[in-house]
């Protein structure tokens, strides 16, 4: 019996393209960022990840999750938001995905903004250099494996009548 290949991605990013970024709040301009890259979803209502990554980039400060966990509460009682996602292990979990993405790094216990970079160098530097051209060169790859093996019937055509 043959084995069963599971359709797992080696890497994987969403991207998604808005209007300009002209008129936004501050904490409205960095849930653009985070639907962008696929952190968040459309109509998503658990959006705490904005609140740590808006923390962490209006701070630059090295944080502890602790902090974060504190000031994410505060941040969302001051803006008037439900207060959904807020539990410690969630905040930890929503941290690592910013890792993951290398919008955020671990120093000691401690996190903070990328070698404490601006982010369209971090996004020109990690996210476009590393997780999107691979992608879109291995994206290729399928698409000239596919013209190859599925021939395009106009030339053909062609080459039938030639003969």
């Amino acid at each position: 019996m043959g084995k069963i290949s599971k359709d797992t991605p080696l890497s994987e990013i969403t991207l998604r393209k808005y209007e300009k970024p002209e008129l936004f709040s501050d904490r409205e301009l960095i849930k653009k960022v985070c639907l962008s890259i696929g952190l968040l979803q459309p109509g998503d209502s658990r959006d705490v990840i904005v609140d740590i990554l808006y923390i962490l980039i209006s701070t630059r400060e090295n944080l502890t999750s602790e902090e974060i966990t504190q000031m994410v509460i505060e941040l969302r009682q001051e803006k008037n938001l439900p207060m959904i996602g807020i539990a410690p292990s969630n905040i930890r979990r929503q941290i690592k995905r910013l890792r993951d993405l290398q919008l955020v790094e671990k120093v000691v216990n401690s996190y903070r903004i990328t070698e404490d970079a601006k982010l369209e160098e971090i996004f020109e530097e990690r996210i476009k250099k590393y997780f999107i051209e691979p992608i879109t060169k291995r994206i290729q790859e399928y698409f000239k494996k596919v013209d190859e093996e599925f021939p395009d019937p106009y030339s053909l055509r062609q080459e039938e009548q030639e003969k």
